[in-house]
């Protein structure tokens, strides 16, 4: 069985900024992937992106300059 982790969860409020994420930390060679809305928040698009929780201050300041408009970030474990 897989190890659950803490992870920075940002839901977005459609595909379109969730694609926009994906190539933007691509683009900067941030770790991390898109996944499905985990049960546990909500999301318009049923996206998100999962990344280390070291990164979360990186991602706010990254996708607010970018103009991505975030739906929410999240501390879980998954």
């Amino acid at each position: 069985m897989r190890q659950r982790v803490l992870r920075c969860v940002v839901s977005f409020h459609t595909t379109a900024g969730a694609i926009a994420a994906e190539r933007l930390c691509h683009r900067e060679e941030l770790e991390g992937k898109l996944i499905s809305v985990p049960r546990s928040i909500t999301s318009d698009c049923g996206l998100a992106w999962s990344a280390p929780p070291e990164l979360r201050e990186v991602l706010e300041r990254l996708l607010q300059e970018a103009g991505v408009e975030v739906a929410g970030f999240y501390e879980l474990t998954l």
